[in-house]
């Protein structure tokens, strides 16, 4: 089992920029990819951005340079910076760890607003 505990949401202006964070219990070298999904009100859960155990990194059309996917193996974390944030950027994001095999787990989710 693999607790993932993310941080950095919040309130933020179009334009802004945030810092997300997932911190894994355990390294995240052991898990084929880490990445983040988000979920906006009334929509199904959607690929942000993951990064492999390469540190190959993909992310959704939506997001492609204003978003990046980092990670701090020594800190069994991975990143998420977001600028130039838009409204529709509004909605919890997830952090997941792919063990492979089909296994996932999540995070709690922590809520993004862009507001004006």
């Amino acid at each position: 089992q693999v607790q993932l505990v993310e941080s950095g949401g919040g309130l933020v202006q179009p334009g802004g920029s945030l810092r997300l964070s997932c911190e894994a219990s355990k390294s995240i070298t052991s898990m084929t990819r880490m990445g983040w999904y988000r979920q906006a009100p009334g929509k199904e859960r959607e690929l942000v951005a993951v990064i492999d155990n390469f540190g190959m990194t993909n992310y959704a059309d939506s997001v492609k340079g204003r978003f990046t996917i980092s990670r701090d193996i020594s800190k069994n974390t991975i990143y998420l910076q977001m600028s130039s944030l838009k409204p529709e950027d509004t909605a919890v994001y997830y952090c997941n760890a792919d063990r492979g095999s089909g296994v996932h787990y999540w995070g709690q989710g922590t809520q993004v607003t862009v507001f004006s």
